[in-house]
């Protein structure tokens, strides 16, 4: 499965918007970098599914949930 990149950056933010959370918070719930989180937002890197999974579980959603793009 292709995942679109620009998409899921897309909706990590929206997400952590929704729950105003900063960057700085989010990297640091879902132990990353804050580097990191701002180049997966971004769709300027690949996500690991790891990567994936801590920062669903920083919001307390399924990885499918994050993939749904249907804003």
């Amino acid at each position: 499965m292709n995942i679109d990149l620009i998409k899921l950056g897309q909706k990590i933010k929206f997400e952590r918007v929704k729950r105003k959370l900063s960057q700085e918070e989010l990297a640091e719930l879902a132990n990353l970098s804050v580097h990191g989180l701002s180049n997966i937002e971004t769709g300027k890197t690949d996500i690991r599914y790891t990567n994936l999974i801590q920062i669903a579980n920083a919001f307390n959603l399924r990885t499918c949930e994050l993939l749904d793009f249907n804003l």
